[in-house]
């Protein structure tokens, strides 16, 4: 199997079919960063289709600094967060009420915690949101983080603890949000690692 670096190279030279290699390669794990970042299934499908059109047209740009998956990645998140960026409302945590898990339906407290954490993801900056998101969601580690986010090492980790100390102090007024032991189906289970994550 040929490596990334060398269908790169005969993608530049106009080579459709090692493009196509990449897509087929490549578009689960996009896929999956793009949705855990919008937390939008439609939106995170545009948005892949939109990082590979554009990578297809800037490969020529590609100097291999960084494996083409961060690269690829990279583009996908951008693109990503100038989409959220155009449709972003703002909406006051305040006004979500719940007097307690034991009397909603499980699948209403999961969707009403995916909408808070999403809220209040999208309340973050840009930087911080994109190195939260790539740490608790993808299990990345910063030496990769930075790298997506062009930006030293140091960096990466500071907007990664500034955005996680936001989100603690935003989703810490719920006290309902850390009971929720009753919601161990599959749904759940990494919303629940992502807020013991923020409590920690």
């Amino acid at each position: 199997m040929k490596a990334d670096l060398d269908l790169v190279d005969q993608a530049k030279r106009g080579d459709q079919m090692a493009f196509s290699e990449l897509v087929r390669r490549h578009q689960k794990t996009l896929y999956r960063v793009l949705w855990k970042f919008t937390r939008d299934q439609i939106l995170a499908e545009d948005m892949m289709q939109e990082a590979f059109v554009k990578a297809y047209q800037k490969i020529s740009t590609f100097e291999g600094r960084s494996s083409f998956r961060s690269w690829l990645i990279r583009i996908g998140i951008n693109t990503a967060t100038n989409a959220l960026r155009a449709r972003k409302k703002h909406h006051s945590i305040d006004e979500v009420h719940a007097s307690g898990p034991g009397e909603m339906e499980r699948s209403l407290i999961y969707k009403d915690l995916q909408k808070l954490i999403q809220e209040e993801l999208l309340r973050l900056p840009d930087r911080q949101r994109m190195a939260l998101s790539l740490r608790i969601f993808e299990d990345l580690g910063f030496q990769e983080i930075a790298v997506l986010m062009e930006c030293p090492y140091d960096t990466a980790k500071a907007n990664y603890r500034h955005g996680l100390l936001k989100m603690k102090a935003s989703l810490g007024r719920l006290d309902w949000v850390k009971n929720i032991n009753e919601l161990e189906d599959d749904r759940v289970i990494k919303l629940k690692e992502y807020i013991l994550e923020v409590e920690g």
